[in-house]
């Protein structure tokens, strides 16, 4: 069982930035993708950015290509978004994933056995 836990949202202007973090149960031995999706209201999940298990390979969603960063500190076990140019757009429950694979993590939500409760990010205007 992998546990995830998301922290970080909250409620930034337009043009702003939020960092947001996903700490994991992850052993440092573990091979495990991990990826950052998200669900505005009426809308399915979206993919956001994956990392693999190295940290060394990212892919990420075109329209957060520039804006978005993901990153993971295999020694905490945690894994990073840095949301920088934020936009009304993503306003939405961010929440991280972990997918038992060693390169990078699958675009959809329902390849994904374990998630995090997620963490709020609102835009205003």
């Amino acid at each position: 069982q992998v546990q995830l836990v998301e922290s970080g949202g909250g409620l930034v202007q337009a043009g702003g930035s939020l960092n947001l973090s996903c700490a994991t149960s992850l052993r440092t031995s573990d091979t495990y993708a991990l990826t950052w999706f998200r669900q505005a209201p009426g809308k399915d999940r979206e993919f956001v950015a994956t990392i693999t298990w190295s940290g060394k390979v990212t892919y990420y969603a075109e329209s957060m290509k520039g804006r978005f960063t993901i990153s993971r500190d295999t020694a905490k076990n945690t894994v990073y978004l840095q949301m920088n140019s934020l936009k009304t757009d993503d306003t939405a429950v961010y929440y991280c994933a972990a997918d038992k694979y060693w390169g990078l993590g699958s675009v959809s939500p329902a390849e994904y056995e374990y998630w995090g409760q997620g963490t709020q990010v609102t835009v205003s205007s």
